[in-house]
């Protein structure tokens, strides 16, 4: 696990796409493994395998502009959260924009506190099977399922859009009304369908979006999903500023031929692209 390179910020000029590890699982509900993730995408995209190209044929590894800071030491709880939103928050006041692997979904919350300081108006793109939304898990109101209940709460979005939700039960059909929630249900998911976002866009993506046919190494395996394609055309074609992303819910234990991380590097790479926008 590379640690974070505190000694590079200085070096780092506006508009760096900056790669972060989040390794913390502590939020799973299910099972741990995801603190594995960010050693185990970082070693398909570097397995010599594939390139380090986009699909439109931006070379990662020839932009000075993307830089991997390597993965954070976190602490655990809210000491771990508060690390997070800090070191994303001084990345941002640098000018970056930061694209975190993580770890599991409860990462989120504090990432995006971070960002909703700098982006006022921010809106956020979610990719999941789940549409994370309790308002508690078996008490834990920091719990990987509640996320977006968090966010929304603090006023922290002005417009969440979720795709790919087939989870949806009454109590998260509750808050998704409660919240003002855009749900685009797996069940009525049109991949022609072309997303527009008039603020800057934060994506989130739970990698269990997709079908477990494509990526089995997850903690909550959900049939139905999405292909790798169907996804890569949302995150490709959707109109909007994208300023900053997280790929989270990896989880290597479950993925014994790093076929899922492969996905994850992917995944990276396409947002990445979509980061170095002008």
């Amino acid at each position: 696990m590379p640690r974070f390179q505190h000694e590079r910020l200085e070096e780092l000029a506006a508009g760096t796409v900056a790669l972060l590890g989040v390794p913390c699982d502590e939020g799973s509900t299910f099972l741990r493994g995801p603190a594995g993730a960010p050693a185990a995408i970082r070693e398909q995209l570097h397995s010599g395998s594939a390139n380090l190209c986009t699909e439109a044929g931006l070379d990662l590894g020839a932009q000075a502009a993307f830089v991997d800071l390597g993965d954070l030491e976190l602490g655990h709880g809210t000491a771990a959260r508060c690390e997070i939103e800090r070191c994303v928050s001084d990345l941002l006041e640098r000018g970056c924009r930061v694209l975190s692997l993580g770890g599991d979904h409860a990462v989120t919350a504090p990432l995006v506190a971070a960002y909703a300081d700098t982006f006022p108006d921010l809106e956020i793109l979610h990719f999941d099977a789940h549409p994370d939304l309790y308002d508690d898990y078996e008490g834990d109101r920091y719990a990987n399922a509640c996320p977006f209940a968090r966010i929304m709460e603090a006023g922290q979005a002005r417009r969440l859009v979720q795709v790919g939700i087939r989870t949806m039960n009454p109590h998260q059909r509750a808050q998704a009304e409660r919240f003002g929630v855009e749900v685009l249900e797996m069940r009525d998911f049109d991949p022609a369908r072309r997303l527009r976002f008039d603020g800057p866009v934060y994506l989130s993506f739970d990698i269990d979006v997709l079908d477990p046919a494509f990526a089995p190494g997850v903690s909550h395996r959900e049939p139905g999903g999405m292909s790798t394609r169907d996804a890569l055309r949302v995150i490709q074609g959707f109109e909007g500023r994208l300023v900053g992303a997280d790929i989270v819910e990896i989880n290597p234990q479950r993925d014994p031929t790093g076929m899922t991380a492969m996905v994850g590097a992917k995944v990276l790479k396409e947002l990445a692209g979509r980061l170095l926008e002008p």
